[in-house]
């Protein structure tokens, strides 16, 4: 089997297989819902801190990437900024608002879409992924967690009719944001041209199987297809916002900056990319509506598979110029 292959069994044994068990062990009631929030935890906490502090220790600081980080930065903000002053406003429940705009900021790119790049550019593609979602966990620590606290705080004070209270402390600092002191960390090793060790590139690759486990197990453990499908309508609007407003408003960002046809395209895949994982992981943390989460999960991770990567991968077979 060669590594192509390989790489796309790596969608069922890394992707698909740890879903379908979680959800397997919740119907069984094999594990609790104790068990799931601590791996939903050690993963946040230990394996992202790990996983950043081996990633940016060998990431190369060169002028002309500077960019690709960058998107990391714009694929959340565009989807964002529009959903709170338009989409987001229809749900008047804080804790439904906050599980919205959270499904909206946050792209399934280092995944899936990495995964979708190296099948059309191959390793370029792939690591165009990995220095595109070099600062999502930043994104995900320093504005999502706190974002969700908020409305959660916001829920809480509307229940029991008080001012709404916000420790600013507790909002940026917590162990959910740990994983930024292992970006400072291997940014300032790298800076300093420390060689990282052999065997910690092994235990890199070990520990991104560990991650999808740890992040797509419990995943499965909350999918309730019913309670999820009540949910379906009231997020069809995540659709244009994902799939045509995003990439159209990306598109005229990237054509400006940049000619390669493969970054070009692998970009507009990124841009295109479905609700992430990380949005339901963050709702069950901070007690959002995790079945509005996971509705915008299963709904744009099944159009992207079915009709948007098959119309990209059709358009770059056939030579089409981005």
């Amino acid at each position: 089997m060669n590594e192509s292959q390989l790489r796309i069994l790596f969608v069922f044994t890394d992707l698909i297989l740890p879903l379908v068990l979680g959800y397997y062990l919740h119907q069984r009631k094999i594990i609790s819902d104790r068990l799931c929030n601590r791996l939903i935890s050690f993963n946040i906490v230990w394996i992202c801190t790990l996983l950043s502090l081996l990633s940016f220790w060998v990431l190369p600081l060169k002028a002309d990437l500077i960019w690709l980080p960058a998107f990391s930065f714009i694929f959340a903000a565009i989807p964002g900024i529009i959903s709170v002053l338009t989409f987001a406003r229809r749900h008047k429940e804080p804790l439904d608002r906050g599980a919205y705009i959270i499904s909206s900021l946050l792209a399934n790119i280092g995944t899936l879409g990495g995964l979708c790049a190296f099948i059309l550019y191959g390793e370029t593609g792939f690591a165009y992924a990995q220095l595109v979602v070099t600062f999502q966990n930043l994104i995900l620590m320093l504005g999502c967690f706190p974002l969700a606290q908020y409305y959660h705080a916001l829920h809480t004070a509307s229940v029991a009719r008080t001012r709404l209270h916000i420790d600013i402390k507790s909002l940026f600092l917590s162990w959910n944001q740990l994983s930024v002191l292992g970006m400072l960390a291997g940014m300032m090793l790298q800076a300093a041209a420390v060689p990282r060790p052999e065997f910690l590139g092994t235990l890199f690759n070990s520990l991104i199987h560990i991650s999808a486990w740890t992040a797509l197990l419990p995943v499965g453990y909350l999918v309730d297809f019913q309670r999820a499908g009540q949910y379906y309508r009231r997020i069809l609007d995540l659709i244009p916002l994902r799939f045509i407003i995003l990439p159209a408003a990306s598109y005229l960002i990237i054509k400006q900056l940049f000619t390669d046809q493969v970054l070009l395209g692998s970009l507009m895949i990124f841009a295109s990319a479905p609700t992430a994982i990380n949005a339901v992981l963050t709702a069950r943390i901070y007690k959002l509506n995790v079945d509005l989460t996971i509705a915008a999960f299963l709904l744009t991770t099944a159009i992207f598979l079915l009709l948007i990567y098959p119309c990209l991968f059709f358009y770059v077979q056939l030579g089409h110029p981005w």
